[in-house]
This record gives C-alpha cells, sequence and structure tokens, in this order.
C-alpha cells in the first residue's frame, strides 16, 4: 500500500468482496478507480449506470475479422468489479481498464497454444485454506470472507491488508505463468499512467493473486521486454450483452465461475441474518411445486442450520448447512426435491438486461426489433410455444425461430406438440435463451444485416459448401419453412446438379423424404415451390430404377440401414404419388421386383431376406398385393431350401411396423408356427436373438393374442377356427355404423339418406 495507490485484492463474484470493496472505496474517495478488465471496454463503462442495465450482464469481445474468436467478461450485482464500476460511473470519478487488451489474446489465439515456462499456480484459495487447516476451500472462504461482517470502528482497509500478506507468503516462490506476468506488467504500466495523469488517490480493484505483483519495484524497461513478446494486437469490437447466474457457476462449464451464484446473491442483498430469508424462499419453492412444507418446517430448519454450524465449528451457517437442514427439515431426507433447491436458488435462472442503445451489430438489432413487434421475449427458462401456422402473427413467429436455427441460434428446438393433432398447420417449439448466442449472433453477421437477409447469404453459402445430397435436401426443406424464397433458386440449382452426378441410390433414397415434405407441407406458408417438383420427380423415376440392383448382395448391416430408406421412400411416395402420373404403379414395381429377387446361388446373388418381406408386407398393406399371395411366399421362404437366418430376416421385415395381420390371417401364424417348430435345434440358437428382436416391436395385445393362439393347439389350415371369429361379413351390423362413418368422411349418405354400398371383397379384406 502507497500513500497513492491502493490495492484492493478480491475474488472475483464474491459478495464479501463486494462488501469489503463497498466499504474501502467509501472511505478512500479516489479521484481514480482502476479495475481489471480489457481496455478495450472503456468507452462503454458509462453505460453501467443506465436505469436499465440490469446485472448478470457480461462484456462480450470479438475480433473484428473473426467473431468465433470471442470472449466474456461477466459481471453479478455481487462481483467487486461491479460495485467499483458503479463507484466510478455514479460518482463521475475516472474509470480505466487495466488488464491486458483482448486483442493481444485473440491474436495468440490465432497463432495457436500460448507456451508457458512453468506449472501453473495452484488456486490460491485452496493453498490458503490447506495452510488453515481445512480441506474444502470453498468452506473456508466463506467463512473468512464473504460471512464476514466488519465490526464497529474496524478499518475498511484491513481485509485487504491481510489478503496482500497472504497472496505475498503464496507468491514467493515465483510461480506464475507467462500469461501472468505480461498481464501484470501492462497493469504496473497503466497504474504508472494514472499516476502521471495527476491522479493522487488511486484505487485499483484486482484479483488477490495480482496484488504482491503490482505492489511490487519491477522497473519500465523489465515491463517494456515483457510486453515486447506479445503478438501485434487485432482490431477489437466489444458490446454489453445479457447474462444469467447459471452461466456464472461451474456446472456448466464457465470456468472461472462459482458454483452457488444465487445463494452468493442472496448474501449480498441480506443485511442481517441470511438463513430465515433464505430458508422462506426455500420453503415457498417447495410448496408451489406441491411439496407440504409450512411456516414450523421453516423455523425447525433454521434452528437446524444454527446448531451445525456450532457443531462444525463455523462461525455462520453457510451453504452446507443450510442445505442439510433443508434435506432433513423440508425434504424428508429426499434428494430430488433438494435438486430442486440447488437448481433454483443455489444457481438460479436470474437474467441481465442491457440497453437499447448499447453497441451491437446491425444484425442483433434487428433480432432485438423481430422479438418485440413479435411479442418473443428471450428468457433462460424453457418453455413451451405451440403456433398455429395459418395465423399472421405464428406464421412470423416460425420464420424467425428456423431462420435462427439456420444461422446456428438454436433458440427455439421442435418438439412433439402437447394437443393432439395431425394438421400441417401446427408447430411446437421448447424456447430457452442463451447468453452464448450473443457470439453466433456476431458470427452470423458475416452473412447479411438482418436476420432474413443472413439466413438467405447462409443458405447460399451451406449449399455451395454441401457434399452431400440428403444435406442439400435438408437445406431446402429449411428454406421452405423459413420462408427463403430469394435462396430457393441458387440453393436448387446446386441441388439439381449434385442429385444429376450422384449415382448412389442410397443417397438419393435419403435425399427423397425431405423433398416430399417440403412439396406436401409447403402450401400451408404459401411457398411456391414449382422447381421442386421437378427435382422431385426425376429423383423417385431413379430410386424406382436403380433400387433393386442397389439391393442385391447386401450384408446384414447394409441391409438395416437399406430398410429404414425403404420405408421413408414408400411413406414419400405415398405422399407424392397423387400429384405425379403413374408414380405409384412404378414404385409397386420396384417393390414386387425386390420381392422376387431371392439369392438362388447365396447371398451375394440377391437380395436379402430383410428387404423382400419389407417389400411384400409394404404392397401387402397398399391393398397391390393378395393375402393368399403373401401367404405363399411366406411358404417359399419358410421352405427347407432357404436357410433359416434368411427366412428369419423375411420375417423380421414382413411383420416390423404391426402383426395384427397374423390374427386376422391364421394361415400366415400356421406357417410361421410350422416353420419355427421345424427349425433344427443348432439352427434355432442362432436365429433366435433376430426372432426375439422382431416379436418384442409387436403390439402387446399381438403377443398374448398369437400366444394364446399357439398354446391351445397345433396351428394350420386343417384347424376349425376359434370361437367367436367368423369369415363372414355381417353386413347388417356393419351397414348401422355406416352413416355415422360416411358422416366423418364426408362422403355421400352422412345425412341419413342411402347408405353407402359395402364392396364384399373390401369390406372382408379390411376386417
Amino acid at each position: 500500500m502507497s500513500a497513492e495507490v491502493t490495492l484492493l485484492g478480491v475474488r472475483h463474484h464474491g459478495p464479501g468482496s463486494a462488501r469489503a470493496v463497498a466499504a474501502a472505496l467509501e472511505r478512500l474517495r479516489p479521484d481514480a478507480v482502476l479495475v481489471e478488465g480489457p481496455p478495450e471496454a472503456e468507452p462503454i463503462l458509462g453505460l453501467a449506470a443506465a436505469k436499465d442495465m440490469v446485472p448478470p450482464v457480461a462484456l462480450l469481445a470479438h475480433a473484428a475479422d473473426d467473431p468465433a474468436r470471442a470472449a466474456f467478461w461477466p459481471y453479478a450485482e455481487f462481483s467487486p468489479e461491479w460495485v467499483a464500476i458503479r463507484h466510478a460511473v455514479d460518482r463521475g470519478v475516472p474509470l480505466h481498464f487495466i488488464d491486458l487488451p483482448a486483442g493481444h489474446s485473440f491474436a495468440e489465439d490465432r497463432g495457436g497454444d500460448e507456451e508457458e515456462d512453468g506449472d501453473l499456480p495452484r488456486d490460491p484459495i485452496a493453498r490458503l485454506a490447506e495452510a488453515a487447516g481445512h480441506d474444502d476451500p470453498e468452506r473456508w472462504w466463506e467463512d473468512v470472507v464473504e460471512h464476514r461482517r466488519p465490526a464497529d470502528g474496524e478499518d475498511a482497509l484491513a481485509p485487504f491488508e491481510a489478503v496482500a500478506e497472504a497472496m505475498t507468503a503464496l507468491r514467493e516462490d515465483g510461480a506464475a505463468s507467462r500469461r501472468d506476468r505480461q498481464r501484470e506488467a501492462y497493469m504496473r504500466g497503466r497504474i504508472r499512467a494514472a499516476r502521471r495523469a495527476g491522479h493522487r488517490r488511486i484505487a485499483v480493484v484486482c484479483g488477490a493473486f495480482h496484488v504482491p505483483a503490482l505492489a511490487g519495484t519491477q522497473t519500465v524497461a523489465h515491463d517494456r521486454a515483457l510486453l515486447a513478446e506479445l503478438p501485434k494486437k487485432v482490431r477489437t469490437e466489444i458490446t454489453w450483452v445479457p447474462w444469467t447466474h447459471r452461466r456464472l457457476s461451474q456446472l456448466t462449464g464457465y470456468g472461472a465461475g462459482i458454483v452457488s451464484p444465487g445463494w452468493y446473491h442472496h448474501l449480498h442483498r441480506t443485511d442481517g441474518d441470511p438463513l430465515p430469508g433464505w430458508l422462506t424462499r426455500a420453503a415457498d419453492l417447495l410448496r408451489a411445486e406441491d411439496h407440504p412444507v409450512s411456516s414450523a418446517h421453516v423455523i425447525e430448519a433454521v434452528r437446524l442450520a444454527r446448531t451445525l454450524a456450532v457443531l462444525r465449528g463455523r462461525p455462520l451457517a453457510g451453504l452446507t448447512e443450510t442445505l442439510d437442514a433443508v434435506r432433513s427439515v423440508m425434504c424428508d431426507g429426499s434428494e430430488v426435491a433438494l435438486a430442486l433447491v440447488r437448481d433454483r436458488l443455489v444457481i438460479g435462472d436470474a437474467l441481465g438486461a442491457v440497453p437499447e442503445d448499447a453497441p451491437a451489430v446491425p444484425l442483433q438489432r434487428d433480432l432485438a426489433r423481430l422479438q418485440r413487434t413479435l411479442r418473443l421475449k428471450p428468457a433462460p427458462e424453457p418453455r413451451d410455444l405451440d403456433l398455429d401456422l395459418r395465423k399472421e402473427t405464428d406464421a412470423a413467429r416460425s420464420r424467425l425461430l428456423h431462420r435462427l436455427r439456420l444461422l446456428g441460434v438454436d433458440w427455439g428446438v421442435p418438439t412433439r406438440s402437447s394437443v393432439a393433432s395431425t394438421g400441417t398447420f401446427r408447430e411446437s417449439w421448447r424456447l430457452c435463451w442463451q447468453p452464448e448466442f450473443a457470439v453466433r449472433i456476431a458470427e452470423a453477421a458475416q452473412w447479411g444485416t438482418t436476420v432474413e437477409r443472413a439466413a438467405v447469404g447462409k443458405a447460399v453459402g451451406t449449399a455451395s459448401a454441401a457434399t452431400e445430397l440428403a444435406g442439400l435436401t435438408g437445406l431446402v426443406e429449411t428454406c421452405l419453412v423459413a420462408g427463403l424464397a430469394e435462396a430457393l433458386p441458387a440453393v436448387m440449382r446446386v441441388l439439381a446438379d449434385r442429385a444429376a452426378l450422384d449415382t448412389d441410390v442410397a443417397h438419393l433414397a435419403g435425399a427423397l423424404p425431405a423433398l416430399v415434405r417440403a412439396l406436401r407441407y409447403g402450401d400451408v406458408r404459401g411457398t411456391d415451390h414449382g422447381a421442386l417438383g421437378a427435382v422431385t420427380g426425376g429423383l423417385a423415376d431413379r430410386i424406382c430404377v436403380g433400387l433393386p440392383p442397389a439391393c442385391t448382395g447386401l450384408d446384414a448391416a447394409g441391409a438395416a440401414v437399406m430398410r429404414g430408406h425403404l420405408d421413408e421412400v414408400h411413406g414419400a411416395i405415398g405422399l407424392l404419388a397423387g400429384g405425379a402420373d403413374g408414380l405409384a404403379d412404378r414404385w409397386a414395381g420396384t417393390l414386387r421386383a425386390l420381392a422376387r429377387r431371392e439369392p438362388s446361388g447365396g447371398p451375394a446373388t440377391g437380395v436379402p431376406g430383410l428387404l423382400r418381406g419389407r417389400a411384400v408386407r409394404l404392397l401387402l398393406d397398399d391393398g397391390r398385393l393378395e393375402s393368399a399371395e403373401a401367404g405363399r411366399r411366406l411358404g417359399l421362404v419358410l421352405s427347407a431350401a432357404n436357410s433359416p437366418a434368411d427366412a428369419a430376416g423375411w420375417i423380421e421385415g414382413f411383420l416390423t411396423g404391426g402383426g395384427a395381420l397374423l390374427l386376422h390371417d391364421p394361415r400366415l401364424l400356421g406357417l410361421l408356427d410350422a416353420w419355427l417348430t421345424g427349425v433344427p435345434a443348432e439352427v434355432f440358437t442362432d436365429v433366435l436373438p433376430l426372432l426375439r428382436r422382431t416379436f418384442a416391436t409387436l403390439e402387446a395385445g399381438v403377443r398374448h393374442t398369437v400366444g394364446s393362439r399357439v398354446a391351445a393347439g397345433p396351428l394350420g389350415p386343417g384347424r376349425a377356427e376359434p370361437a367367436g371369429e367368423t369369415t363372414e361379413l355381417d353386413t347388417v351390423r356393419a351397414g348401422a355404423a355406416l352413416p355415422v362413418v360416411a358422416l366423418l368422411l364426408g362422403l355421400p349418405g352422412a345425412s341419413g339418406g342411402d347408405r353407402p354400398a359395402i364392396p364384399r371383397q373390401a369390406a372382408g379384406r379390411d376386417t
């Protein structure tokens, strides 16, 4: 401590340190305040006094030519640096940030990892706690600093003198990284500059670890030599962004954070005993979640926490004792209920706010405008949002969320709707704003100055760099749902070129569903996708021609992947066939070709049983194959001439998606039962896992009924039908329901007139 410069060593984000800094600054009344922080921020530090600046907030700096190289300096209400900033700004005292400029750090990031010429120092708090005989640094620091209240008449500078003495002892071995020594050299230079400027009472707020170095006697030449090793700093842009208590927590990976920001915020806000207020808030939270907690619980929890503190030799009950009391008294020992208190109160989701006139890239300003216009307020806690795309505002919200996802800002993530609906006009989202999105918005600013222009630019750039056809088709779908009509022509040109050159049927099959969804569901947004129809139809035709050869000779893993493509393409063509001439017939021909390609000279000569069985099932479900023919094919597959493994694969493909047909067609069940009982014992062990996997996918009721019928006795063509079943349609009973069915379907006869005729063949098959 000199007569001109007072060093206030603190722990970042510590309410005790913040309280001590406030008292020291009131006593010193400095004419200049120097704070550890990036000097690039000095032009915007005055915004800290704005009425709409609400901590937690953070300074965000990034390289002007590469926004991905960015860094945050977060501040909470209980951060000692924030207290120093507000003291200087509120009183009009000159305020300077004195840490190493961020531009030097970004320049080193560009050149690679910095080299250290020694071991990094251990956590000084941990070393001090160990010297004091404590094994928990956090608890020790709480006892000596965070819970400490100055006695009447105590010198406000006494705590900082004690911290400086302790840190001097810790740094006697000189253990400091090259980066720390350079930072300290730069800080010493800024302190010298403040002296030269004529300031006589200079207060320096910095990390306690740096105090001995800043109080040292290093020469100007020594410091200049250290700083000469720094790379030339890059141009840097900086602004204020909202932050959250959760992002101050180490639990989310922020390395310089704290484990209990919500608890520290409560300590900072409470002048007296923090226990009653804290435990009352815990009781309110638990009651809101339907836990039976009364005022008597609060009283008993306060008593228990204080008793635990006495038994453990602590001056006051800390967070450990408080949570132990909550667990025992309010949660009945439940860790689940206690986890709720930890998440909501110990950490918390408080979100800060920054003034609208804070520096920001144009893209950020446009996003803020859209958020206000569409009444979508960013919030750190997850919430669900259901949209009706027939409404103009909801459609605009959908476009914004899709555009932001394209830009890498996953503020909204599509989810399954909680409302039962099959309409294409409904979308459901889960919204959760993260402070890190500010960096991604800065990165996305290279594509445009508005959300729409940036999304268009990103879509075109992504299409140009795309190497996979499926990625391009997904991009087309995104452009449609995001309303990026301007980007579609360029994306479609790239898609058409890639599709024309791609000969891999698996790639084509993986690309088709997204294009069909875009054609099928784009109408609700009124999008124009005429060019998309031509590309989609061409892909479908090429798949119809190339799929059977592409499925020949596949191994088990390849067959499983292709089955997924087969199901997706079948569903896509079902949607597309209504507007494509003869496409459904061509696809049915492809499925028949697949079903006929049996391996005659070994597995490499035919289509795997998994795909042949799947093709037969799809034809059967579409009404393009009679049940008798499906039974004949099953009988051929289950003959002794075929390998059991191929037959088991055929069964898996045939039964996947539902096994009710085994109940409606006893002949199929009888064939399957006869084959299964005839599989040799040595082969049965090999096919058992596949069969168990197949039957495990069937509905529980189907499995139970099949088991009952098998247990009742032998199955076969000669067995009588189970009681209660009939092969004849009861037209009288069926006809009674037809008016209601016709009303639901909007068919003639819905008003109670003539009943629609029942085609016997179709009705018998459906029932």
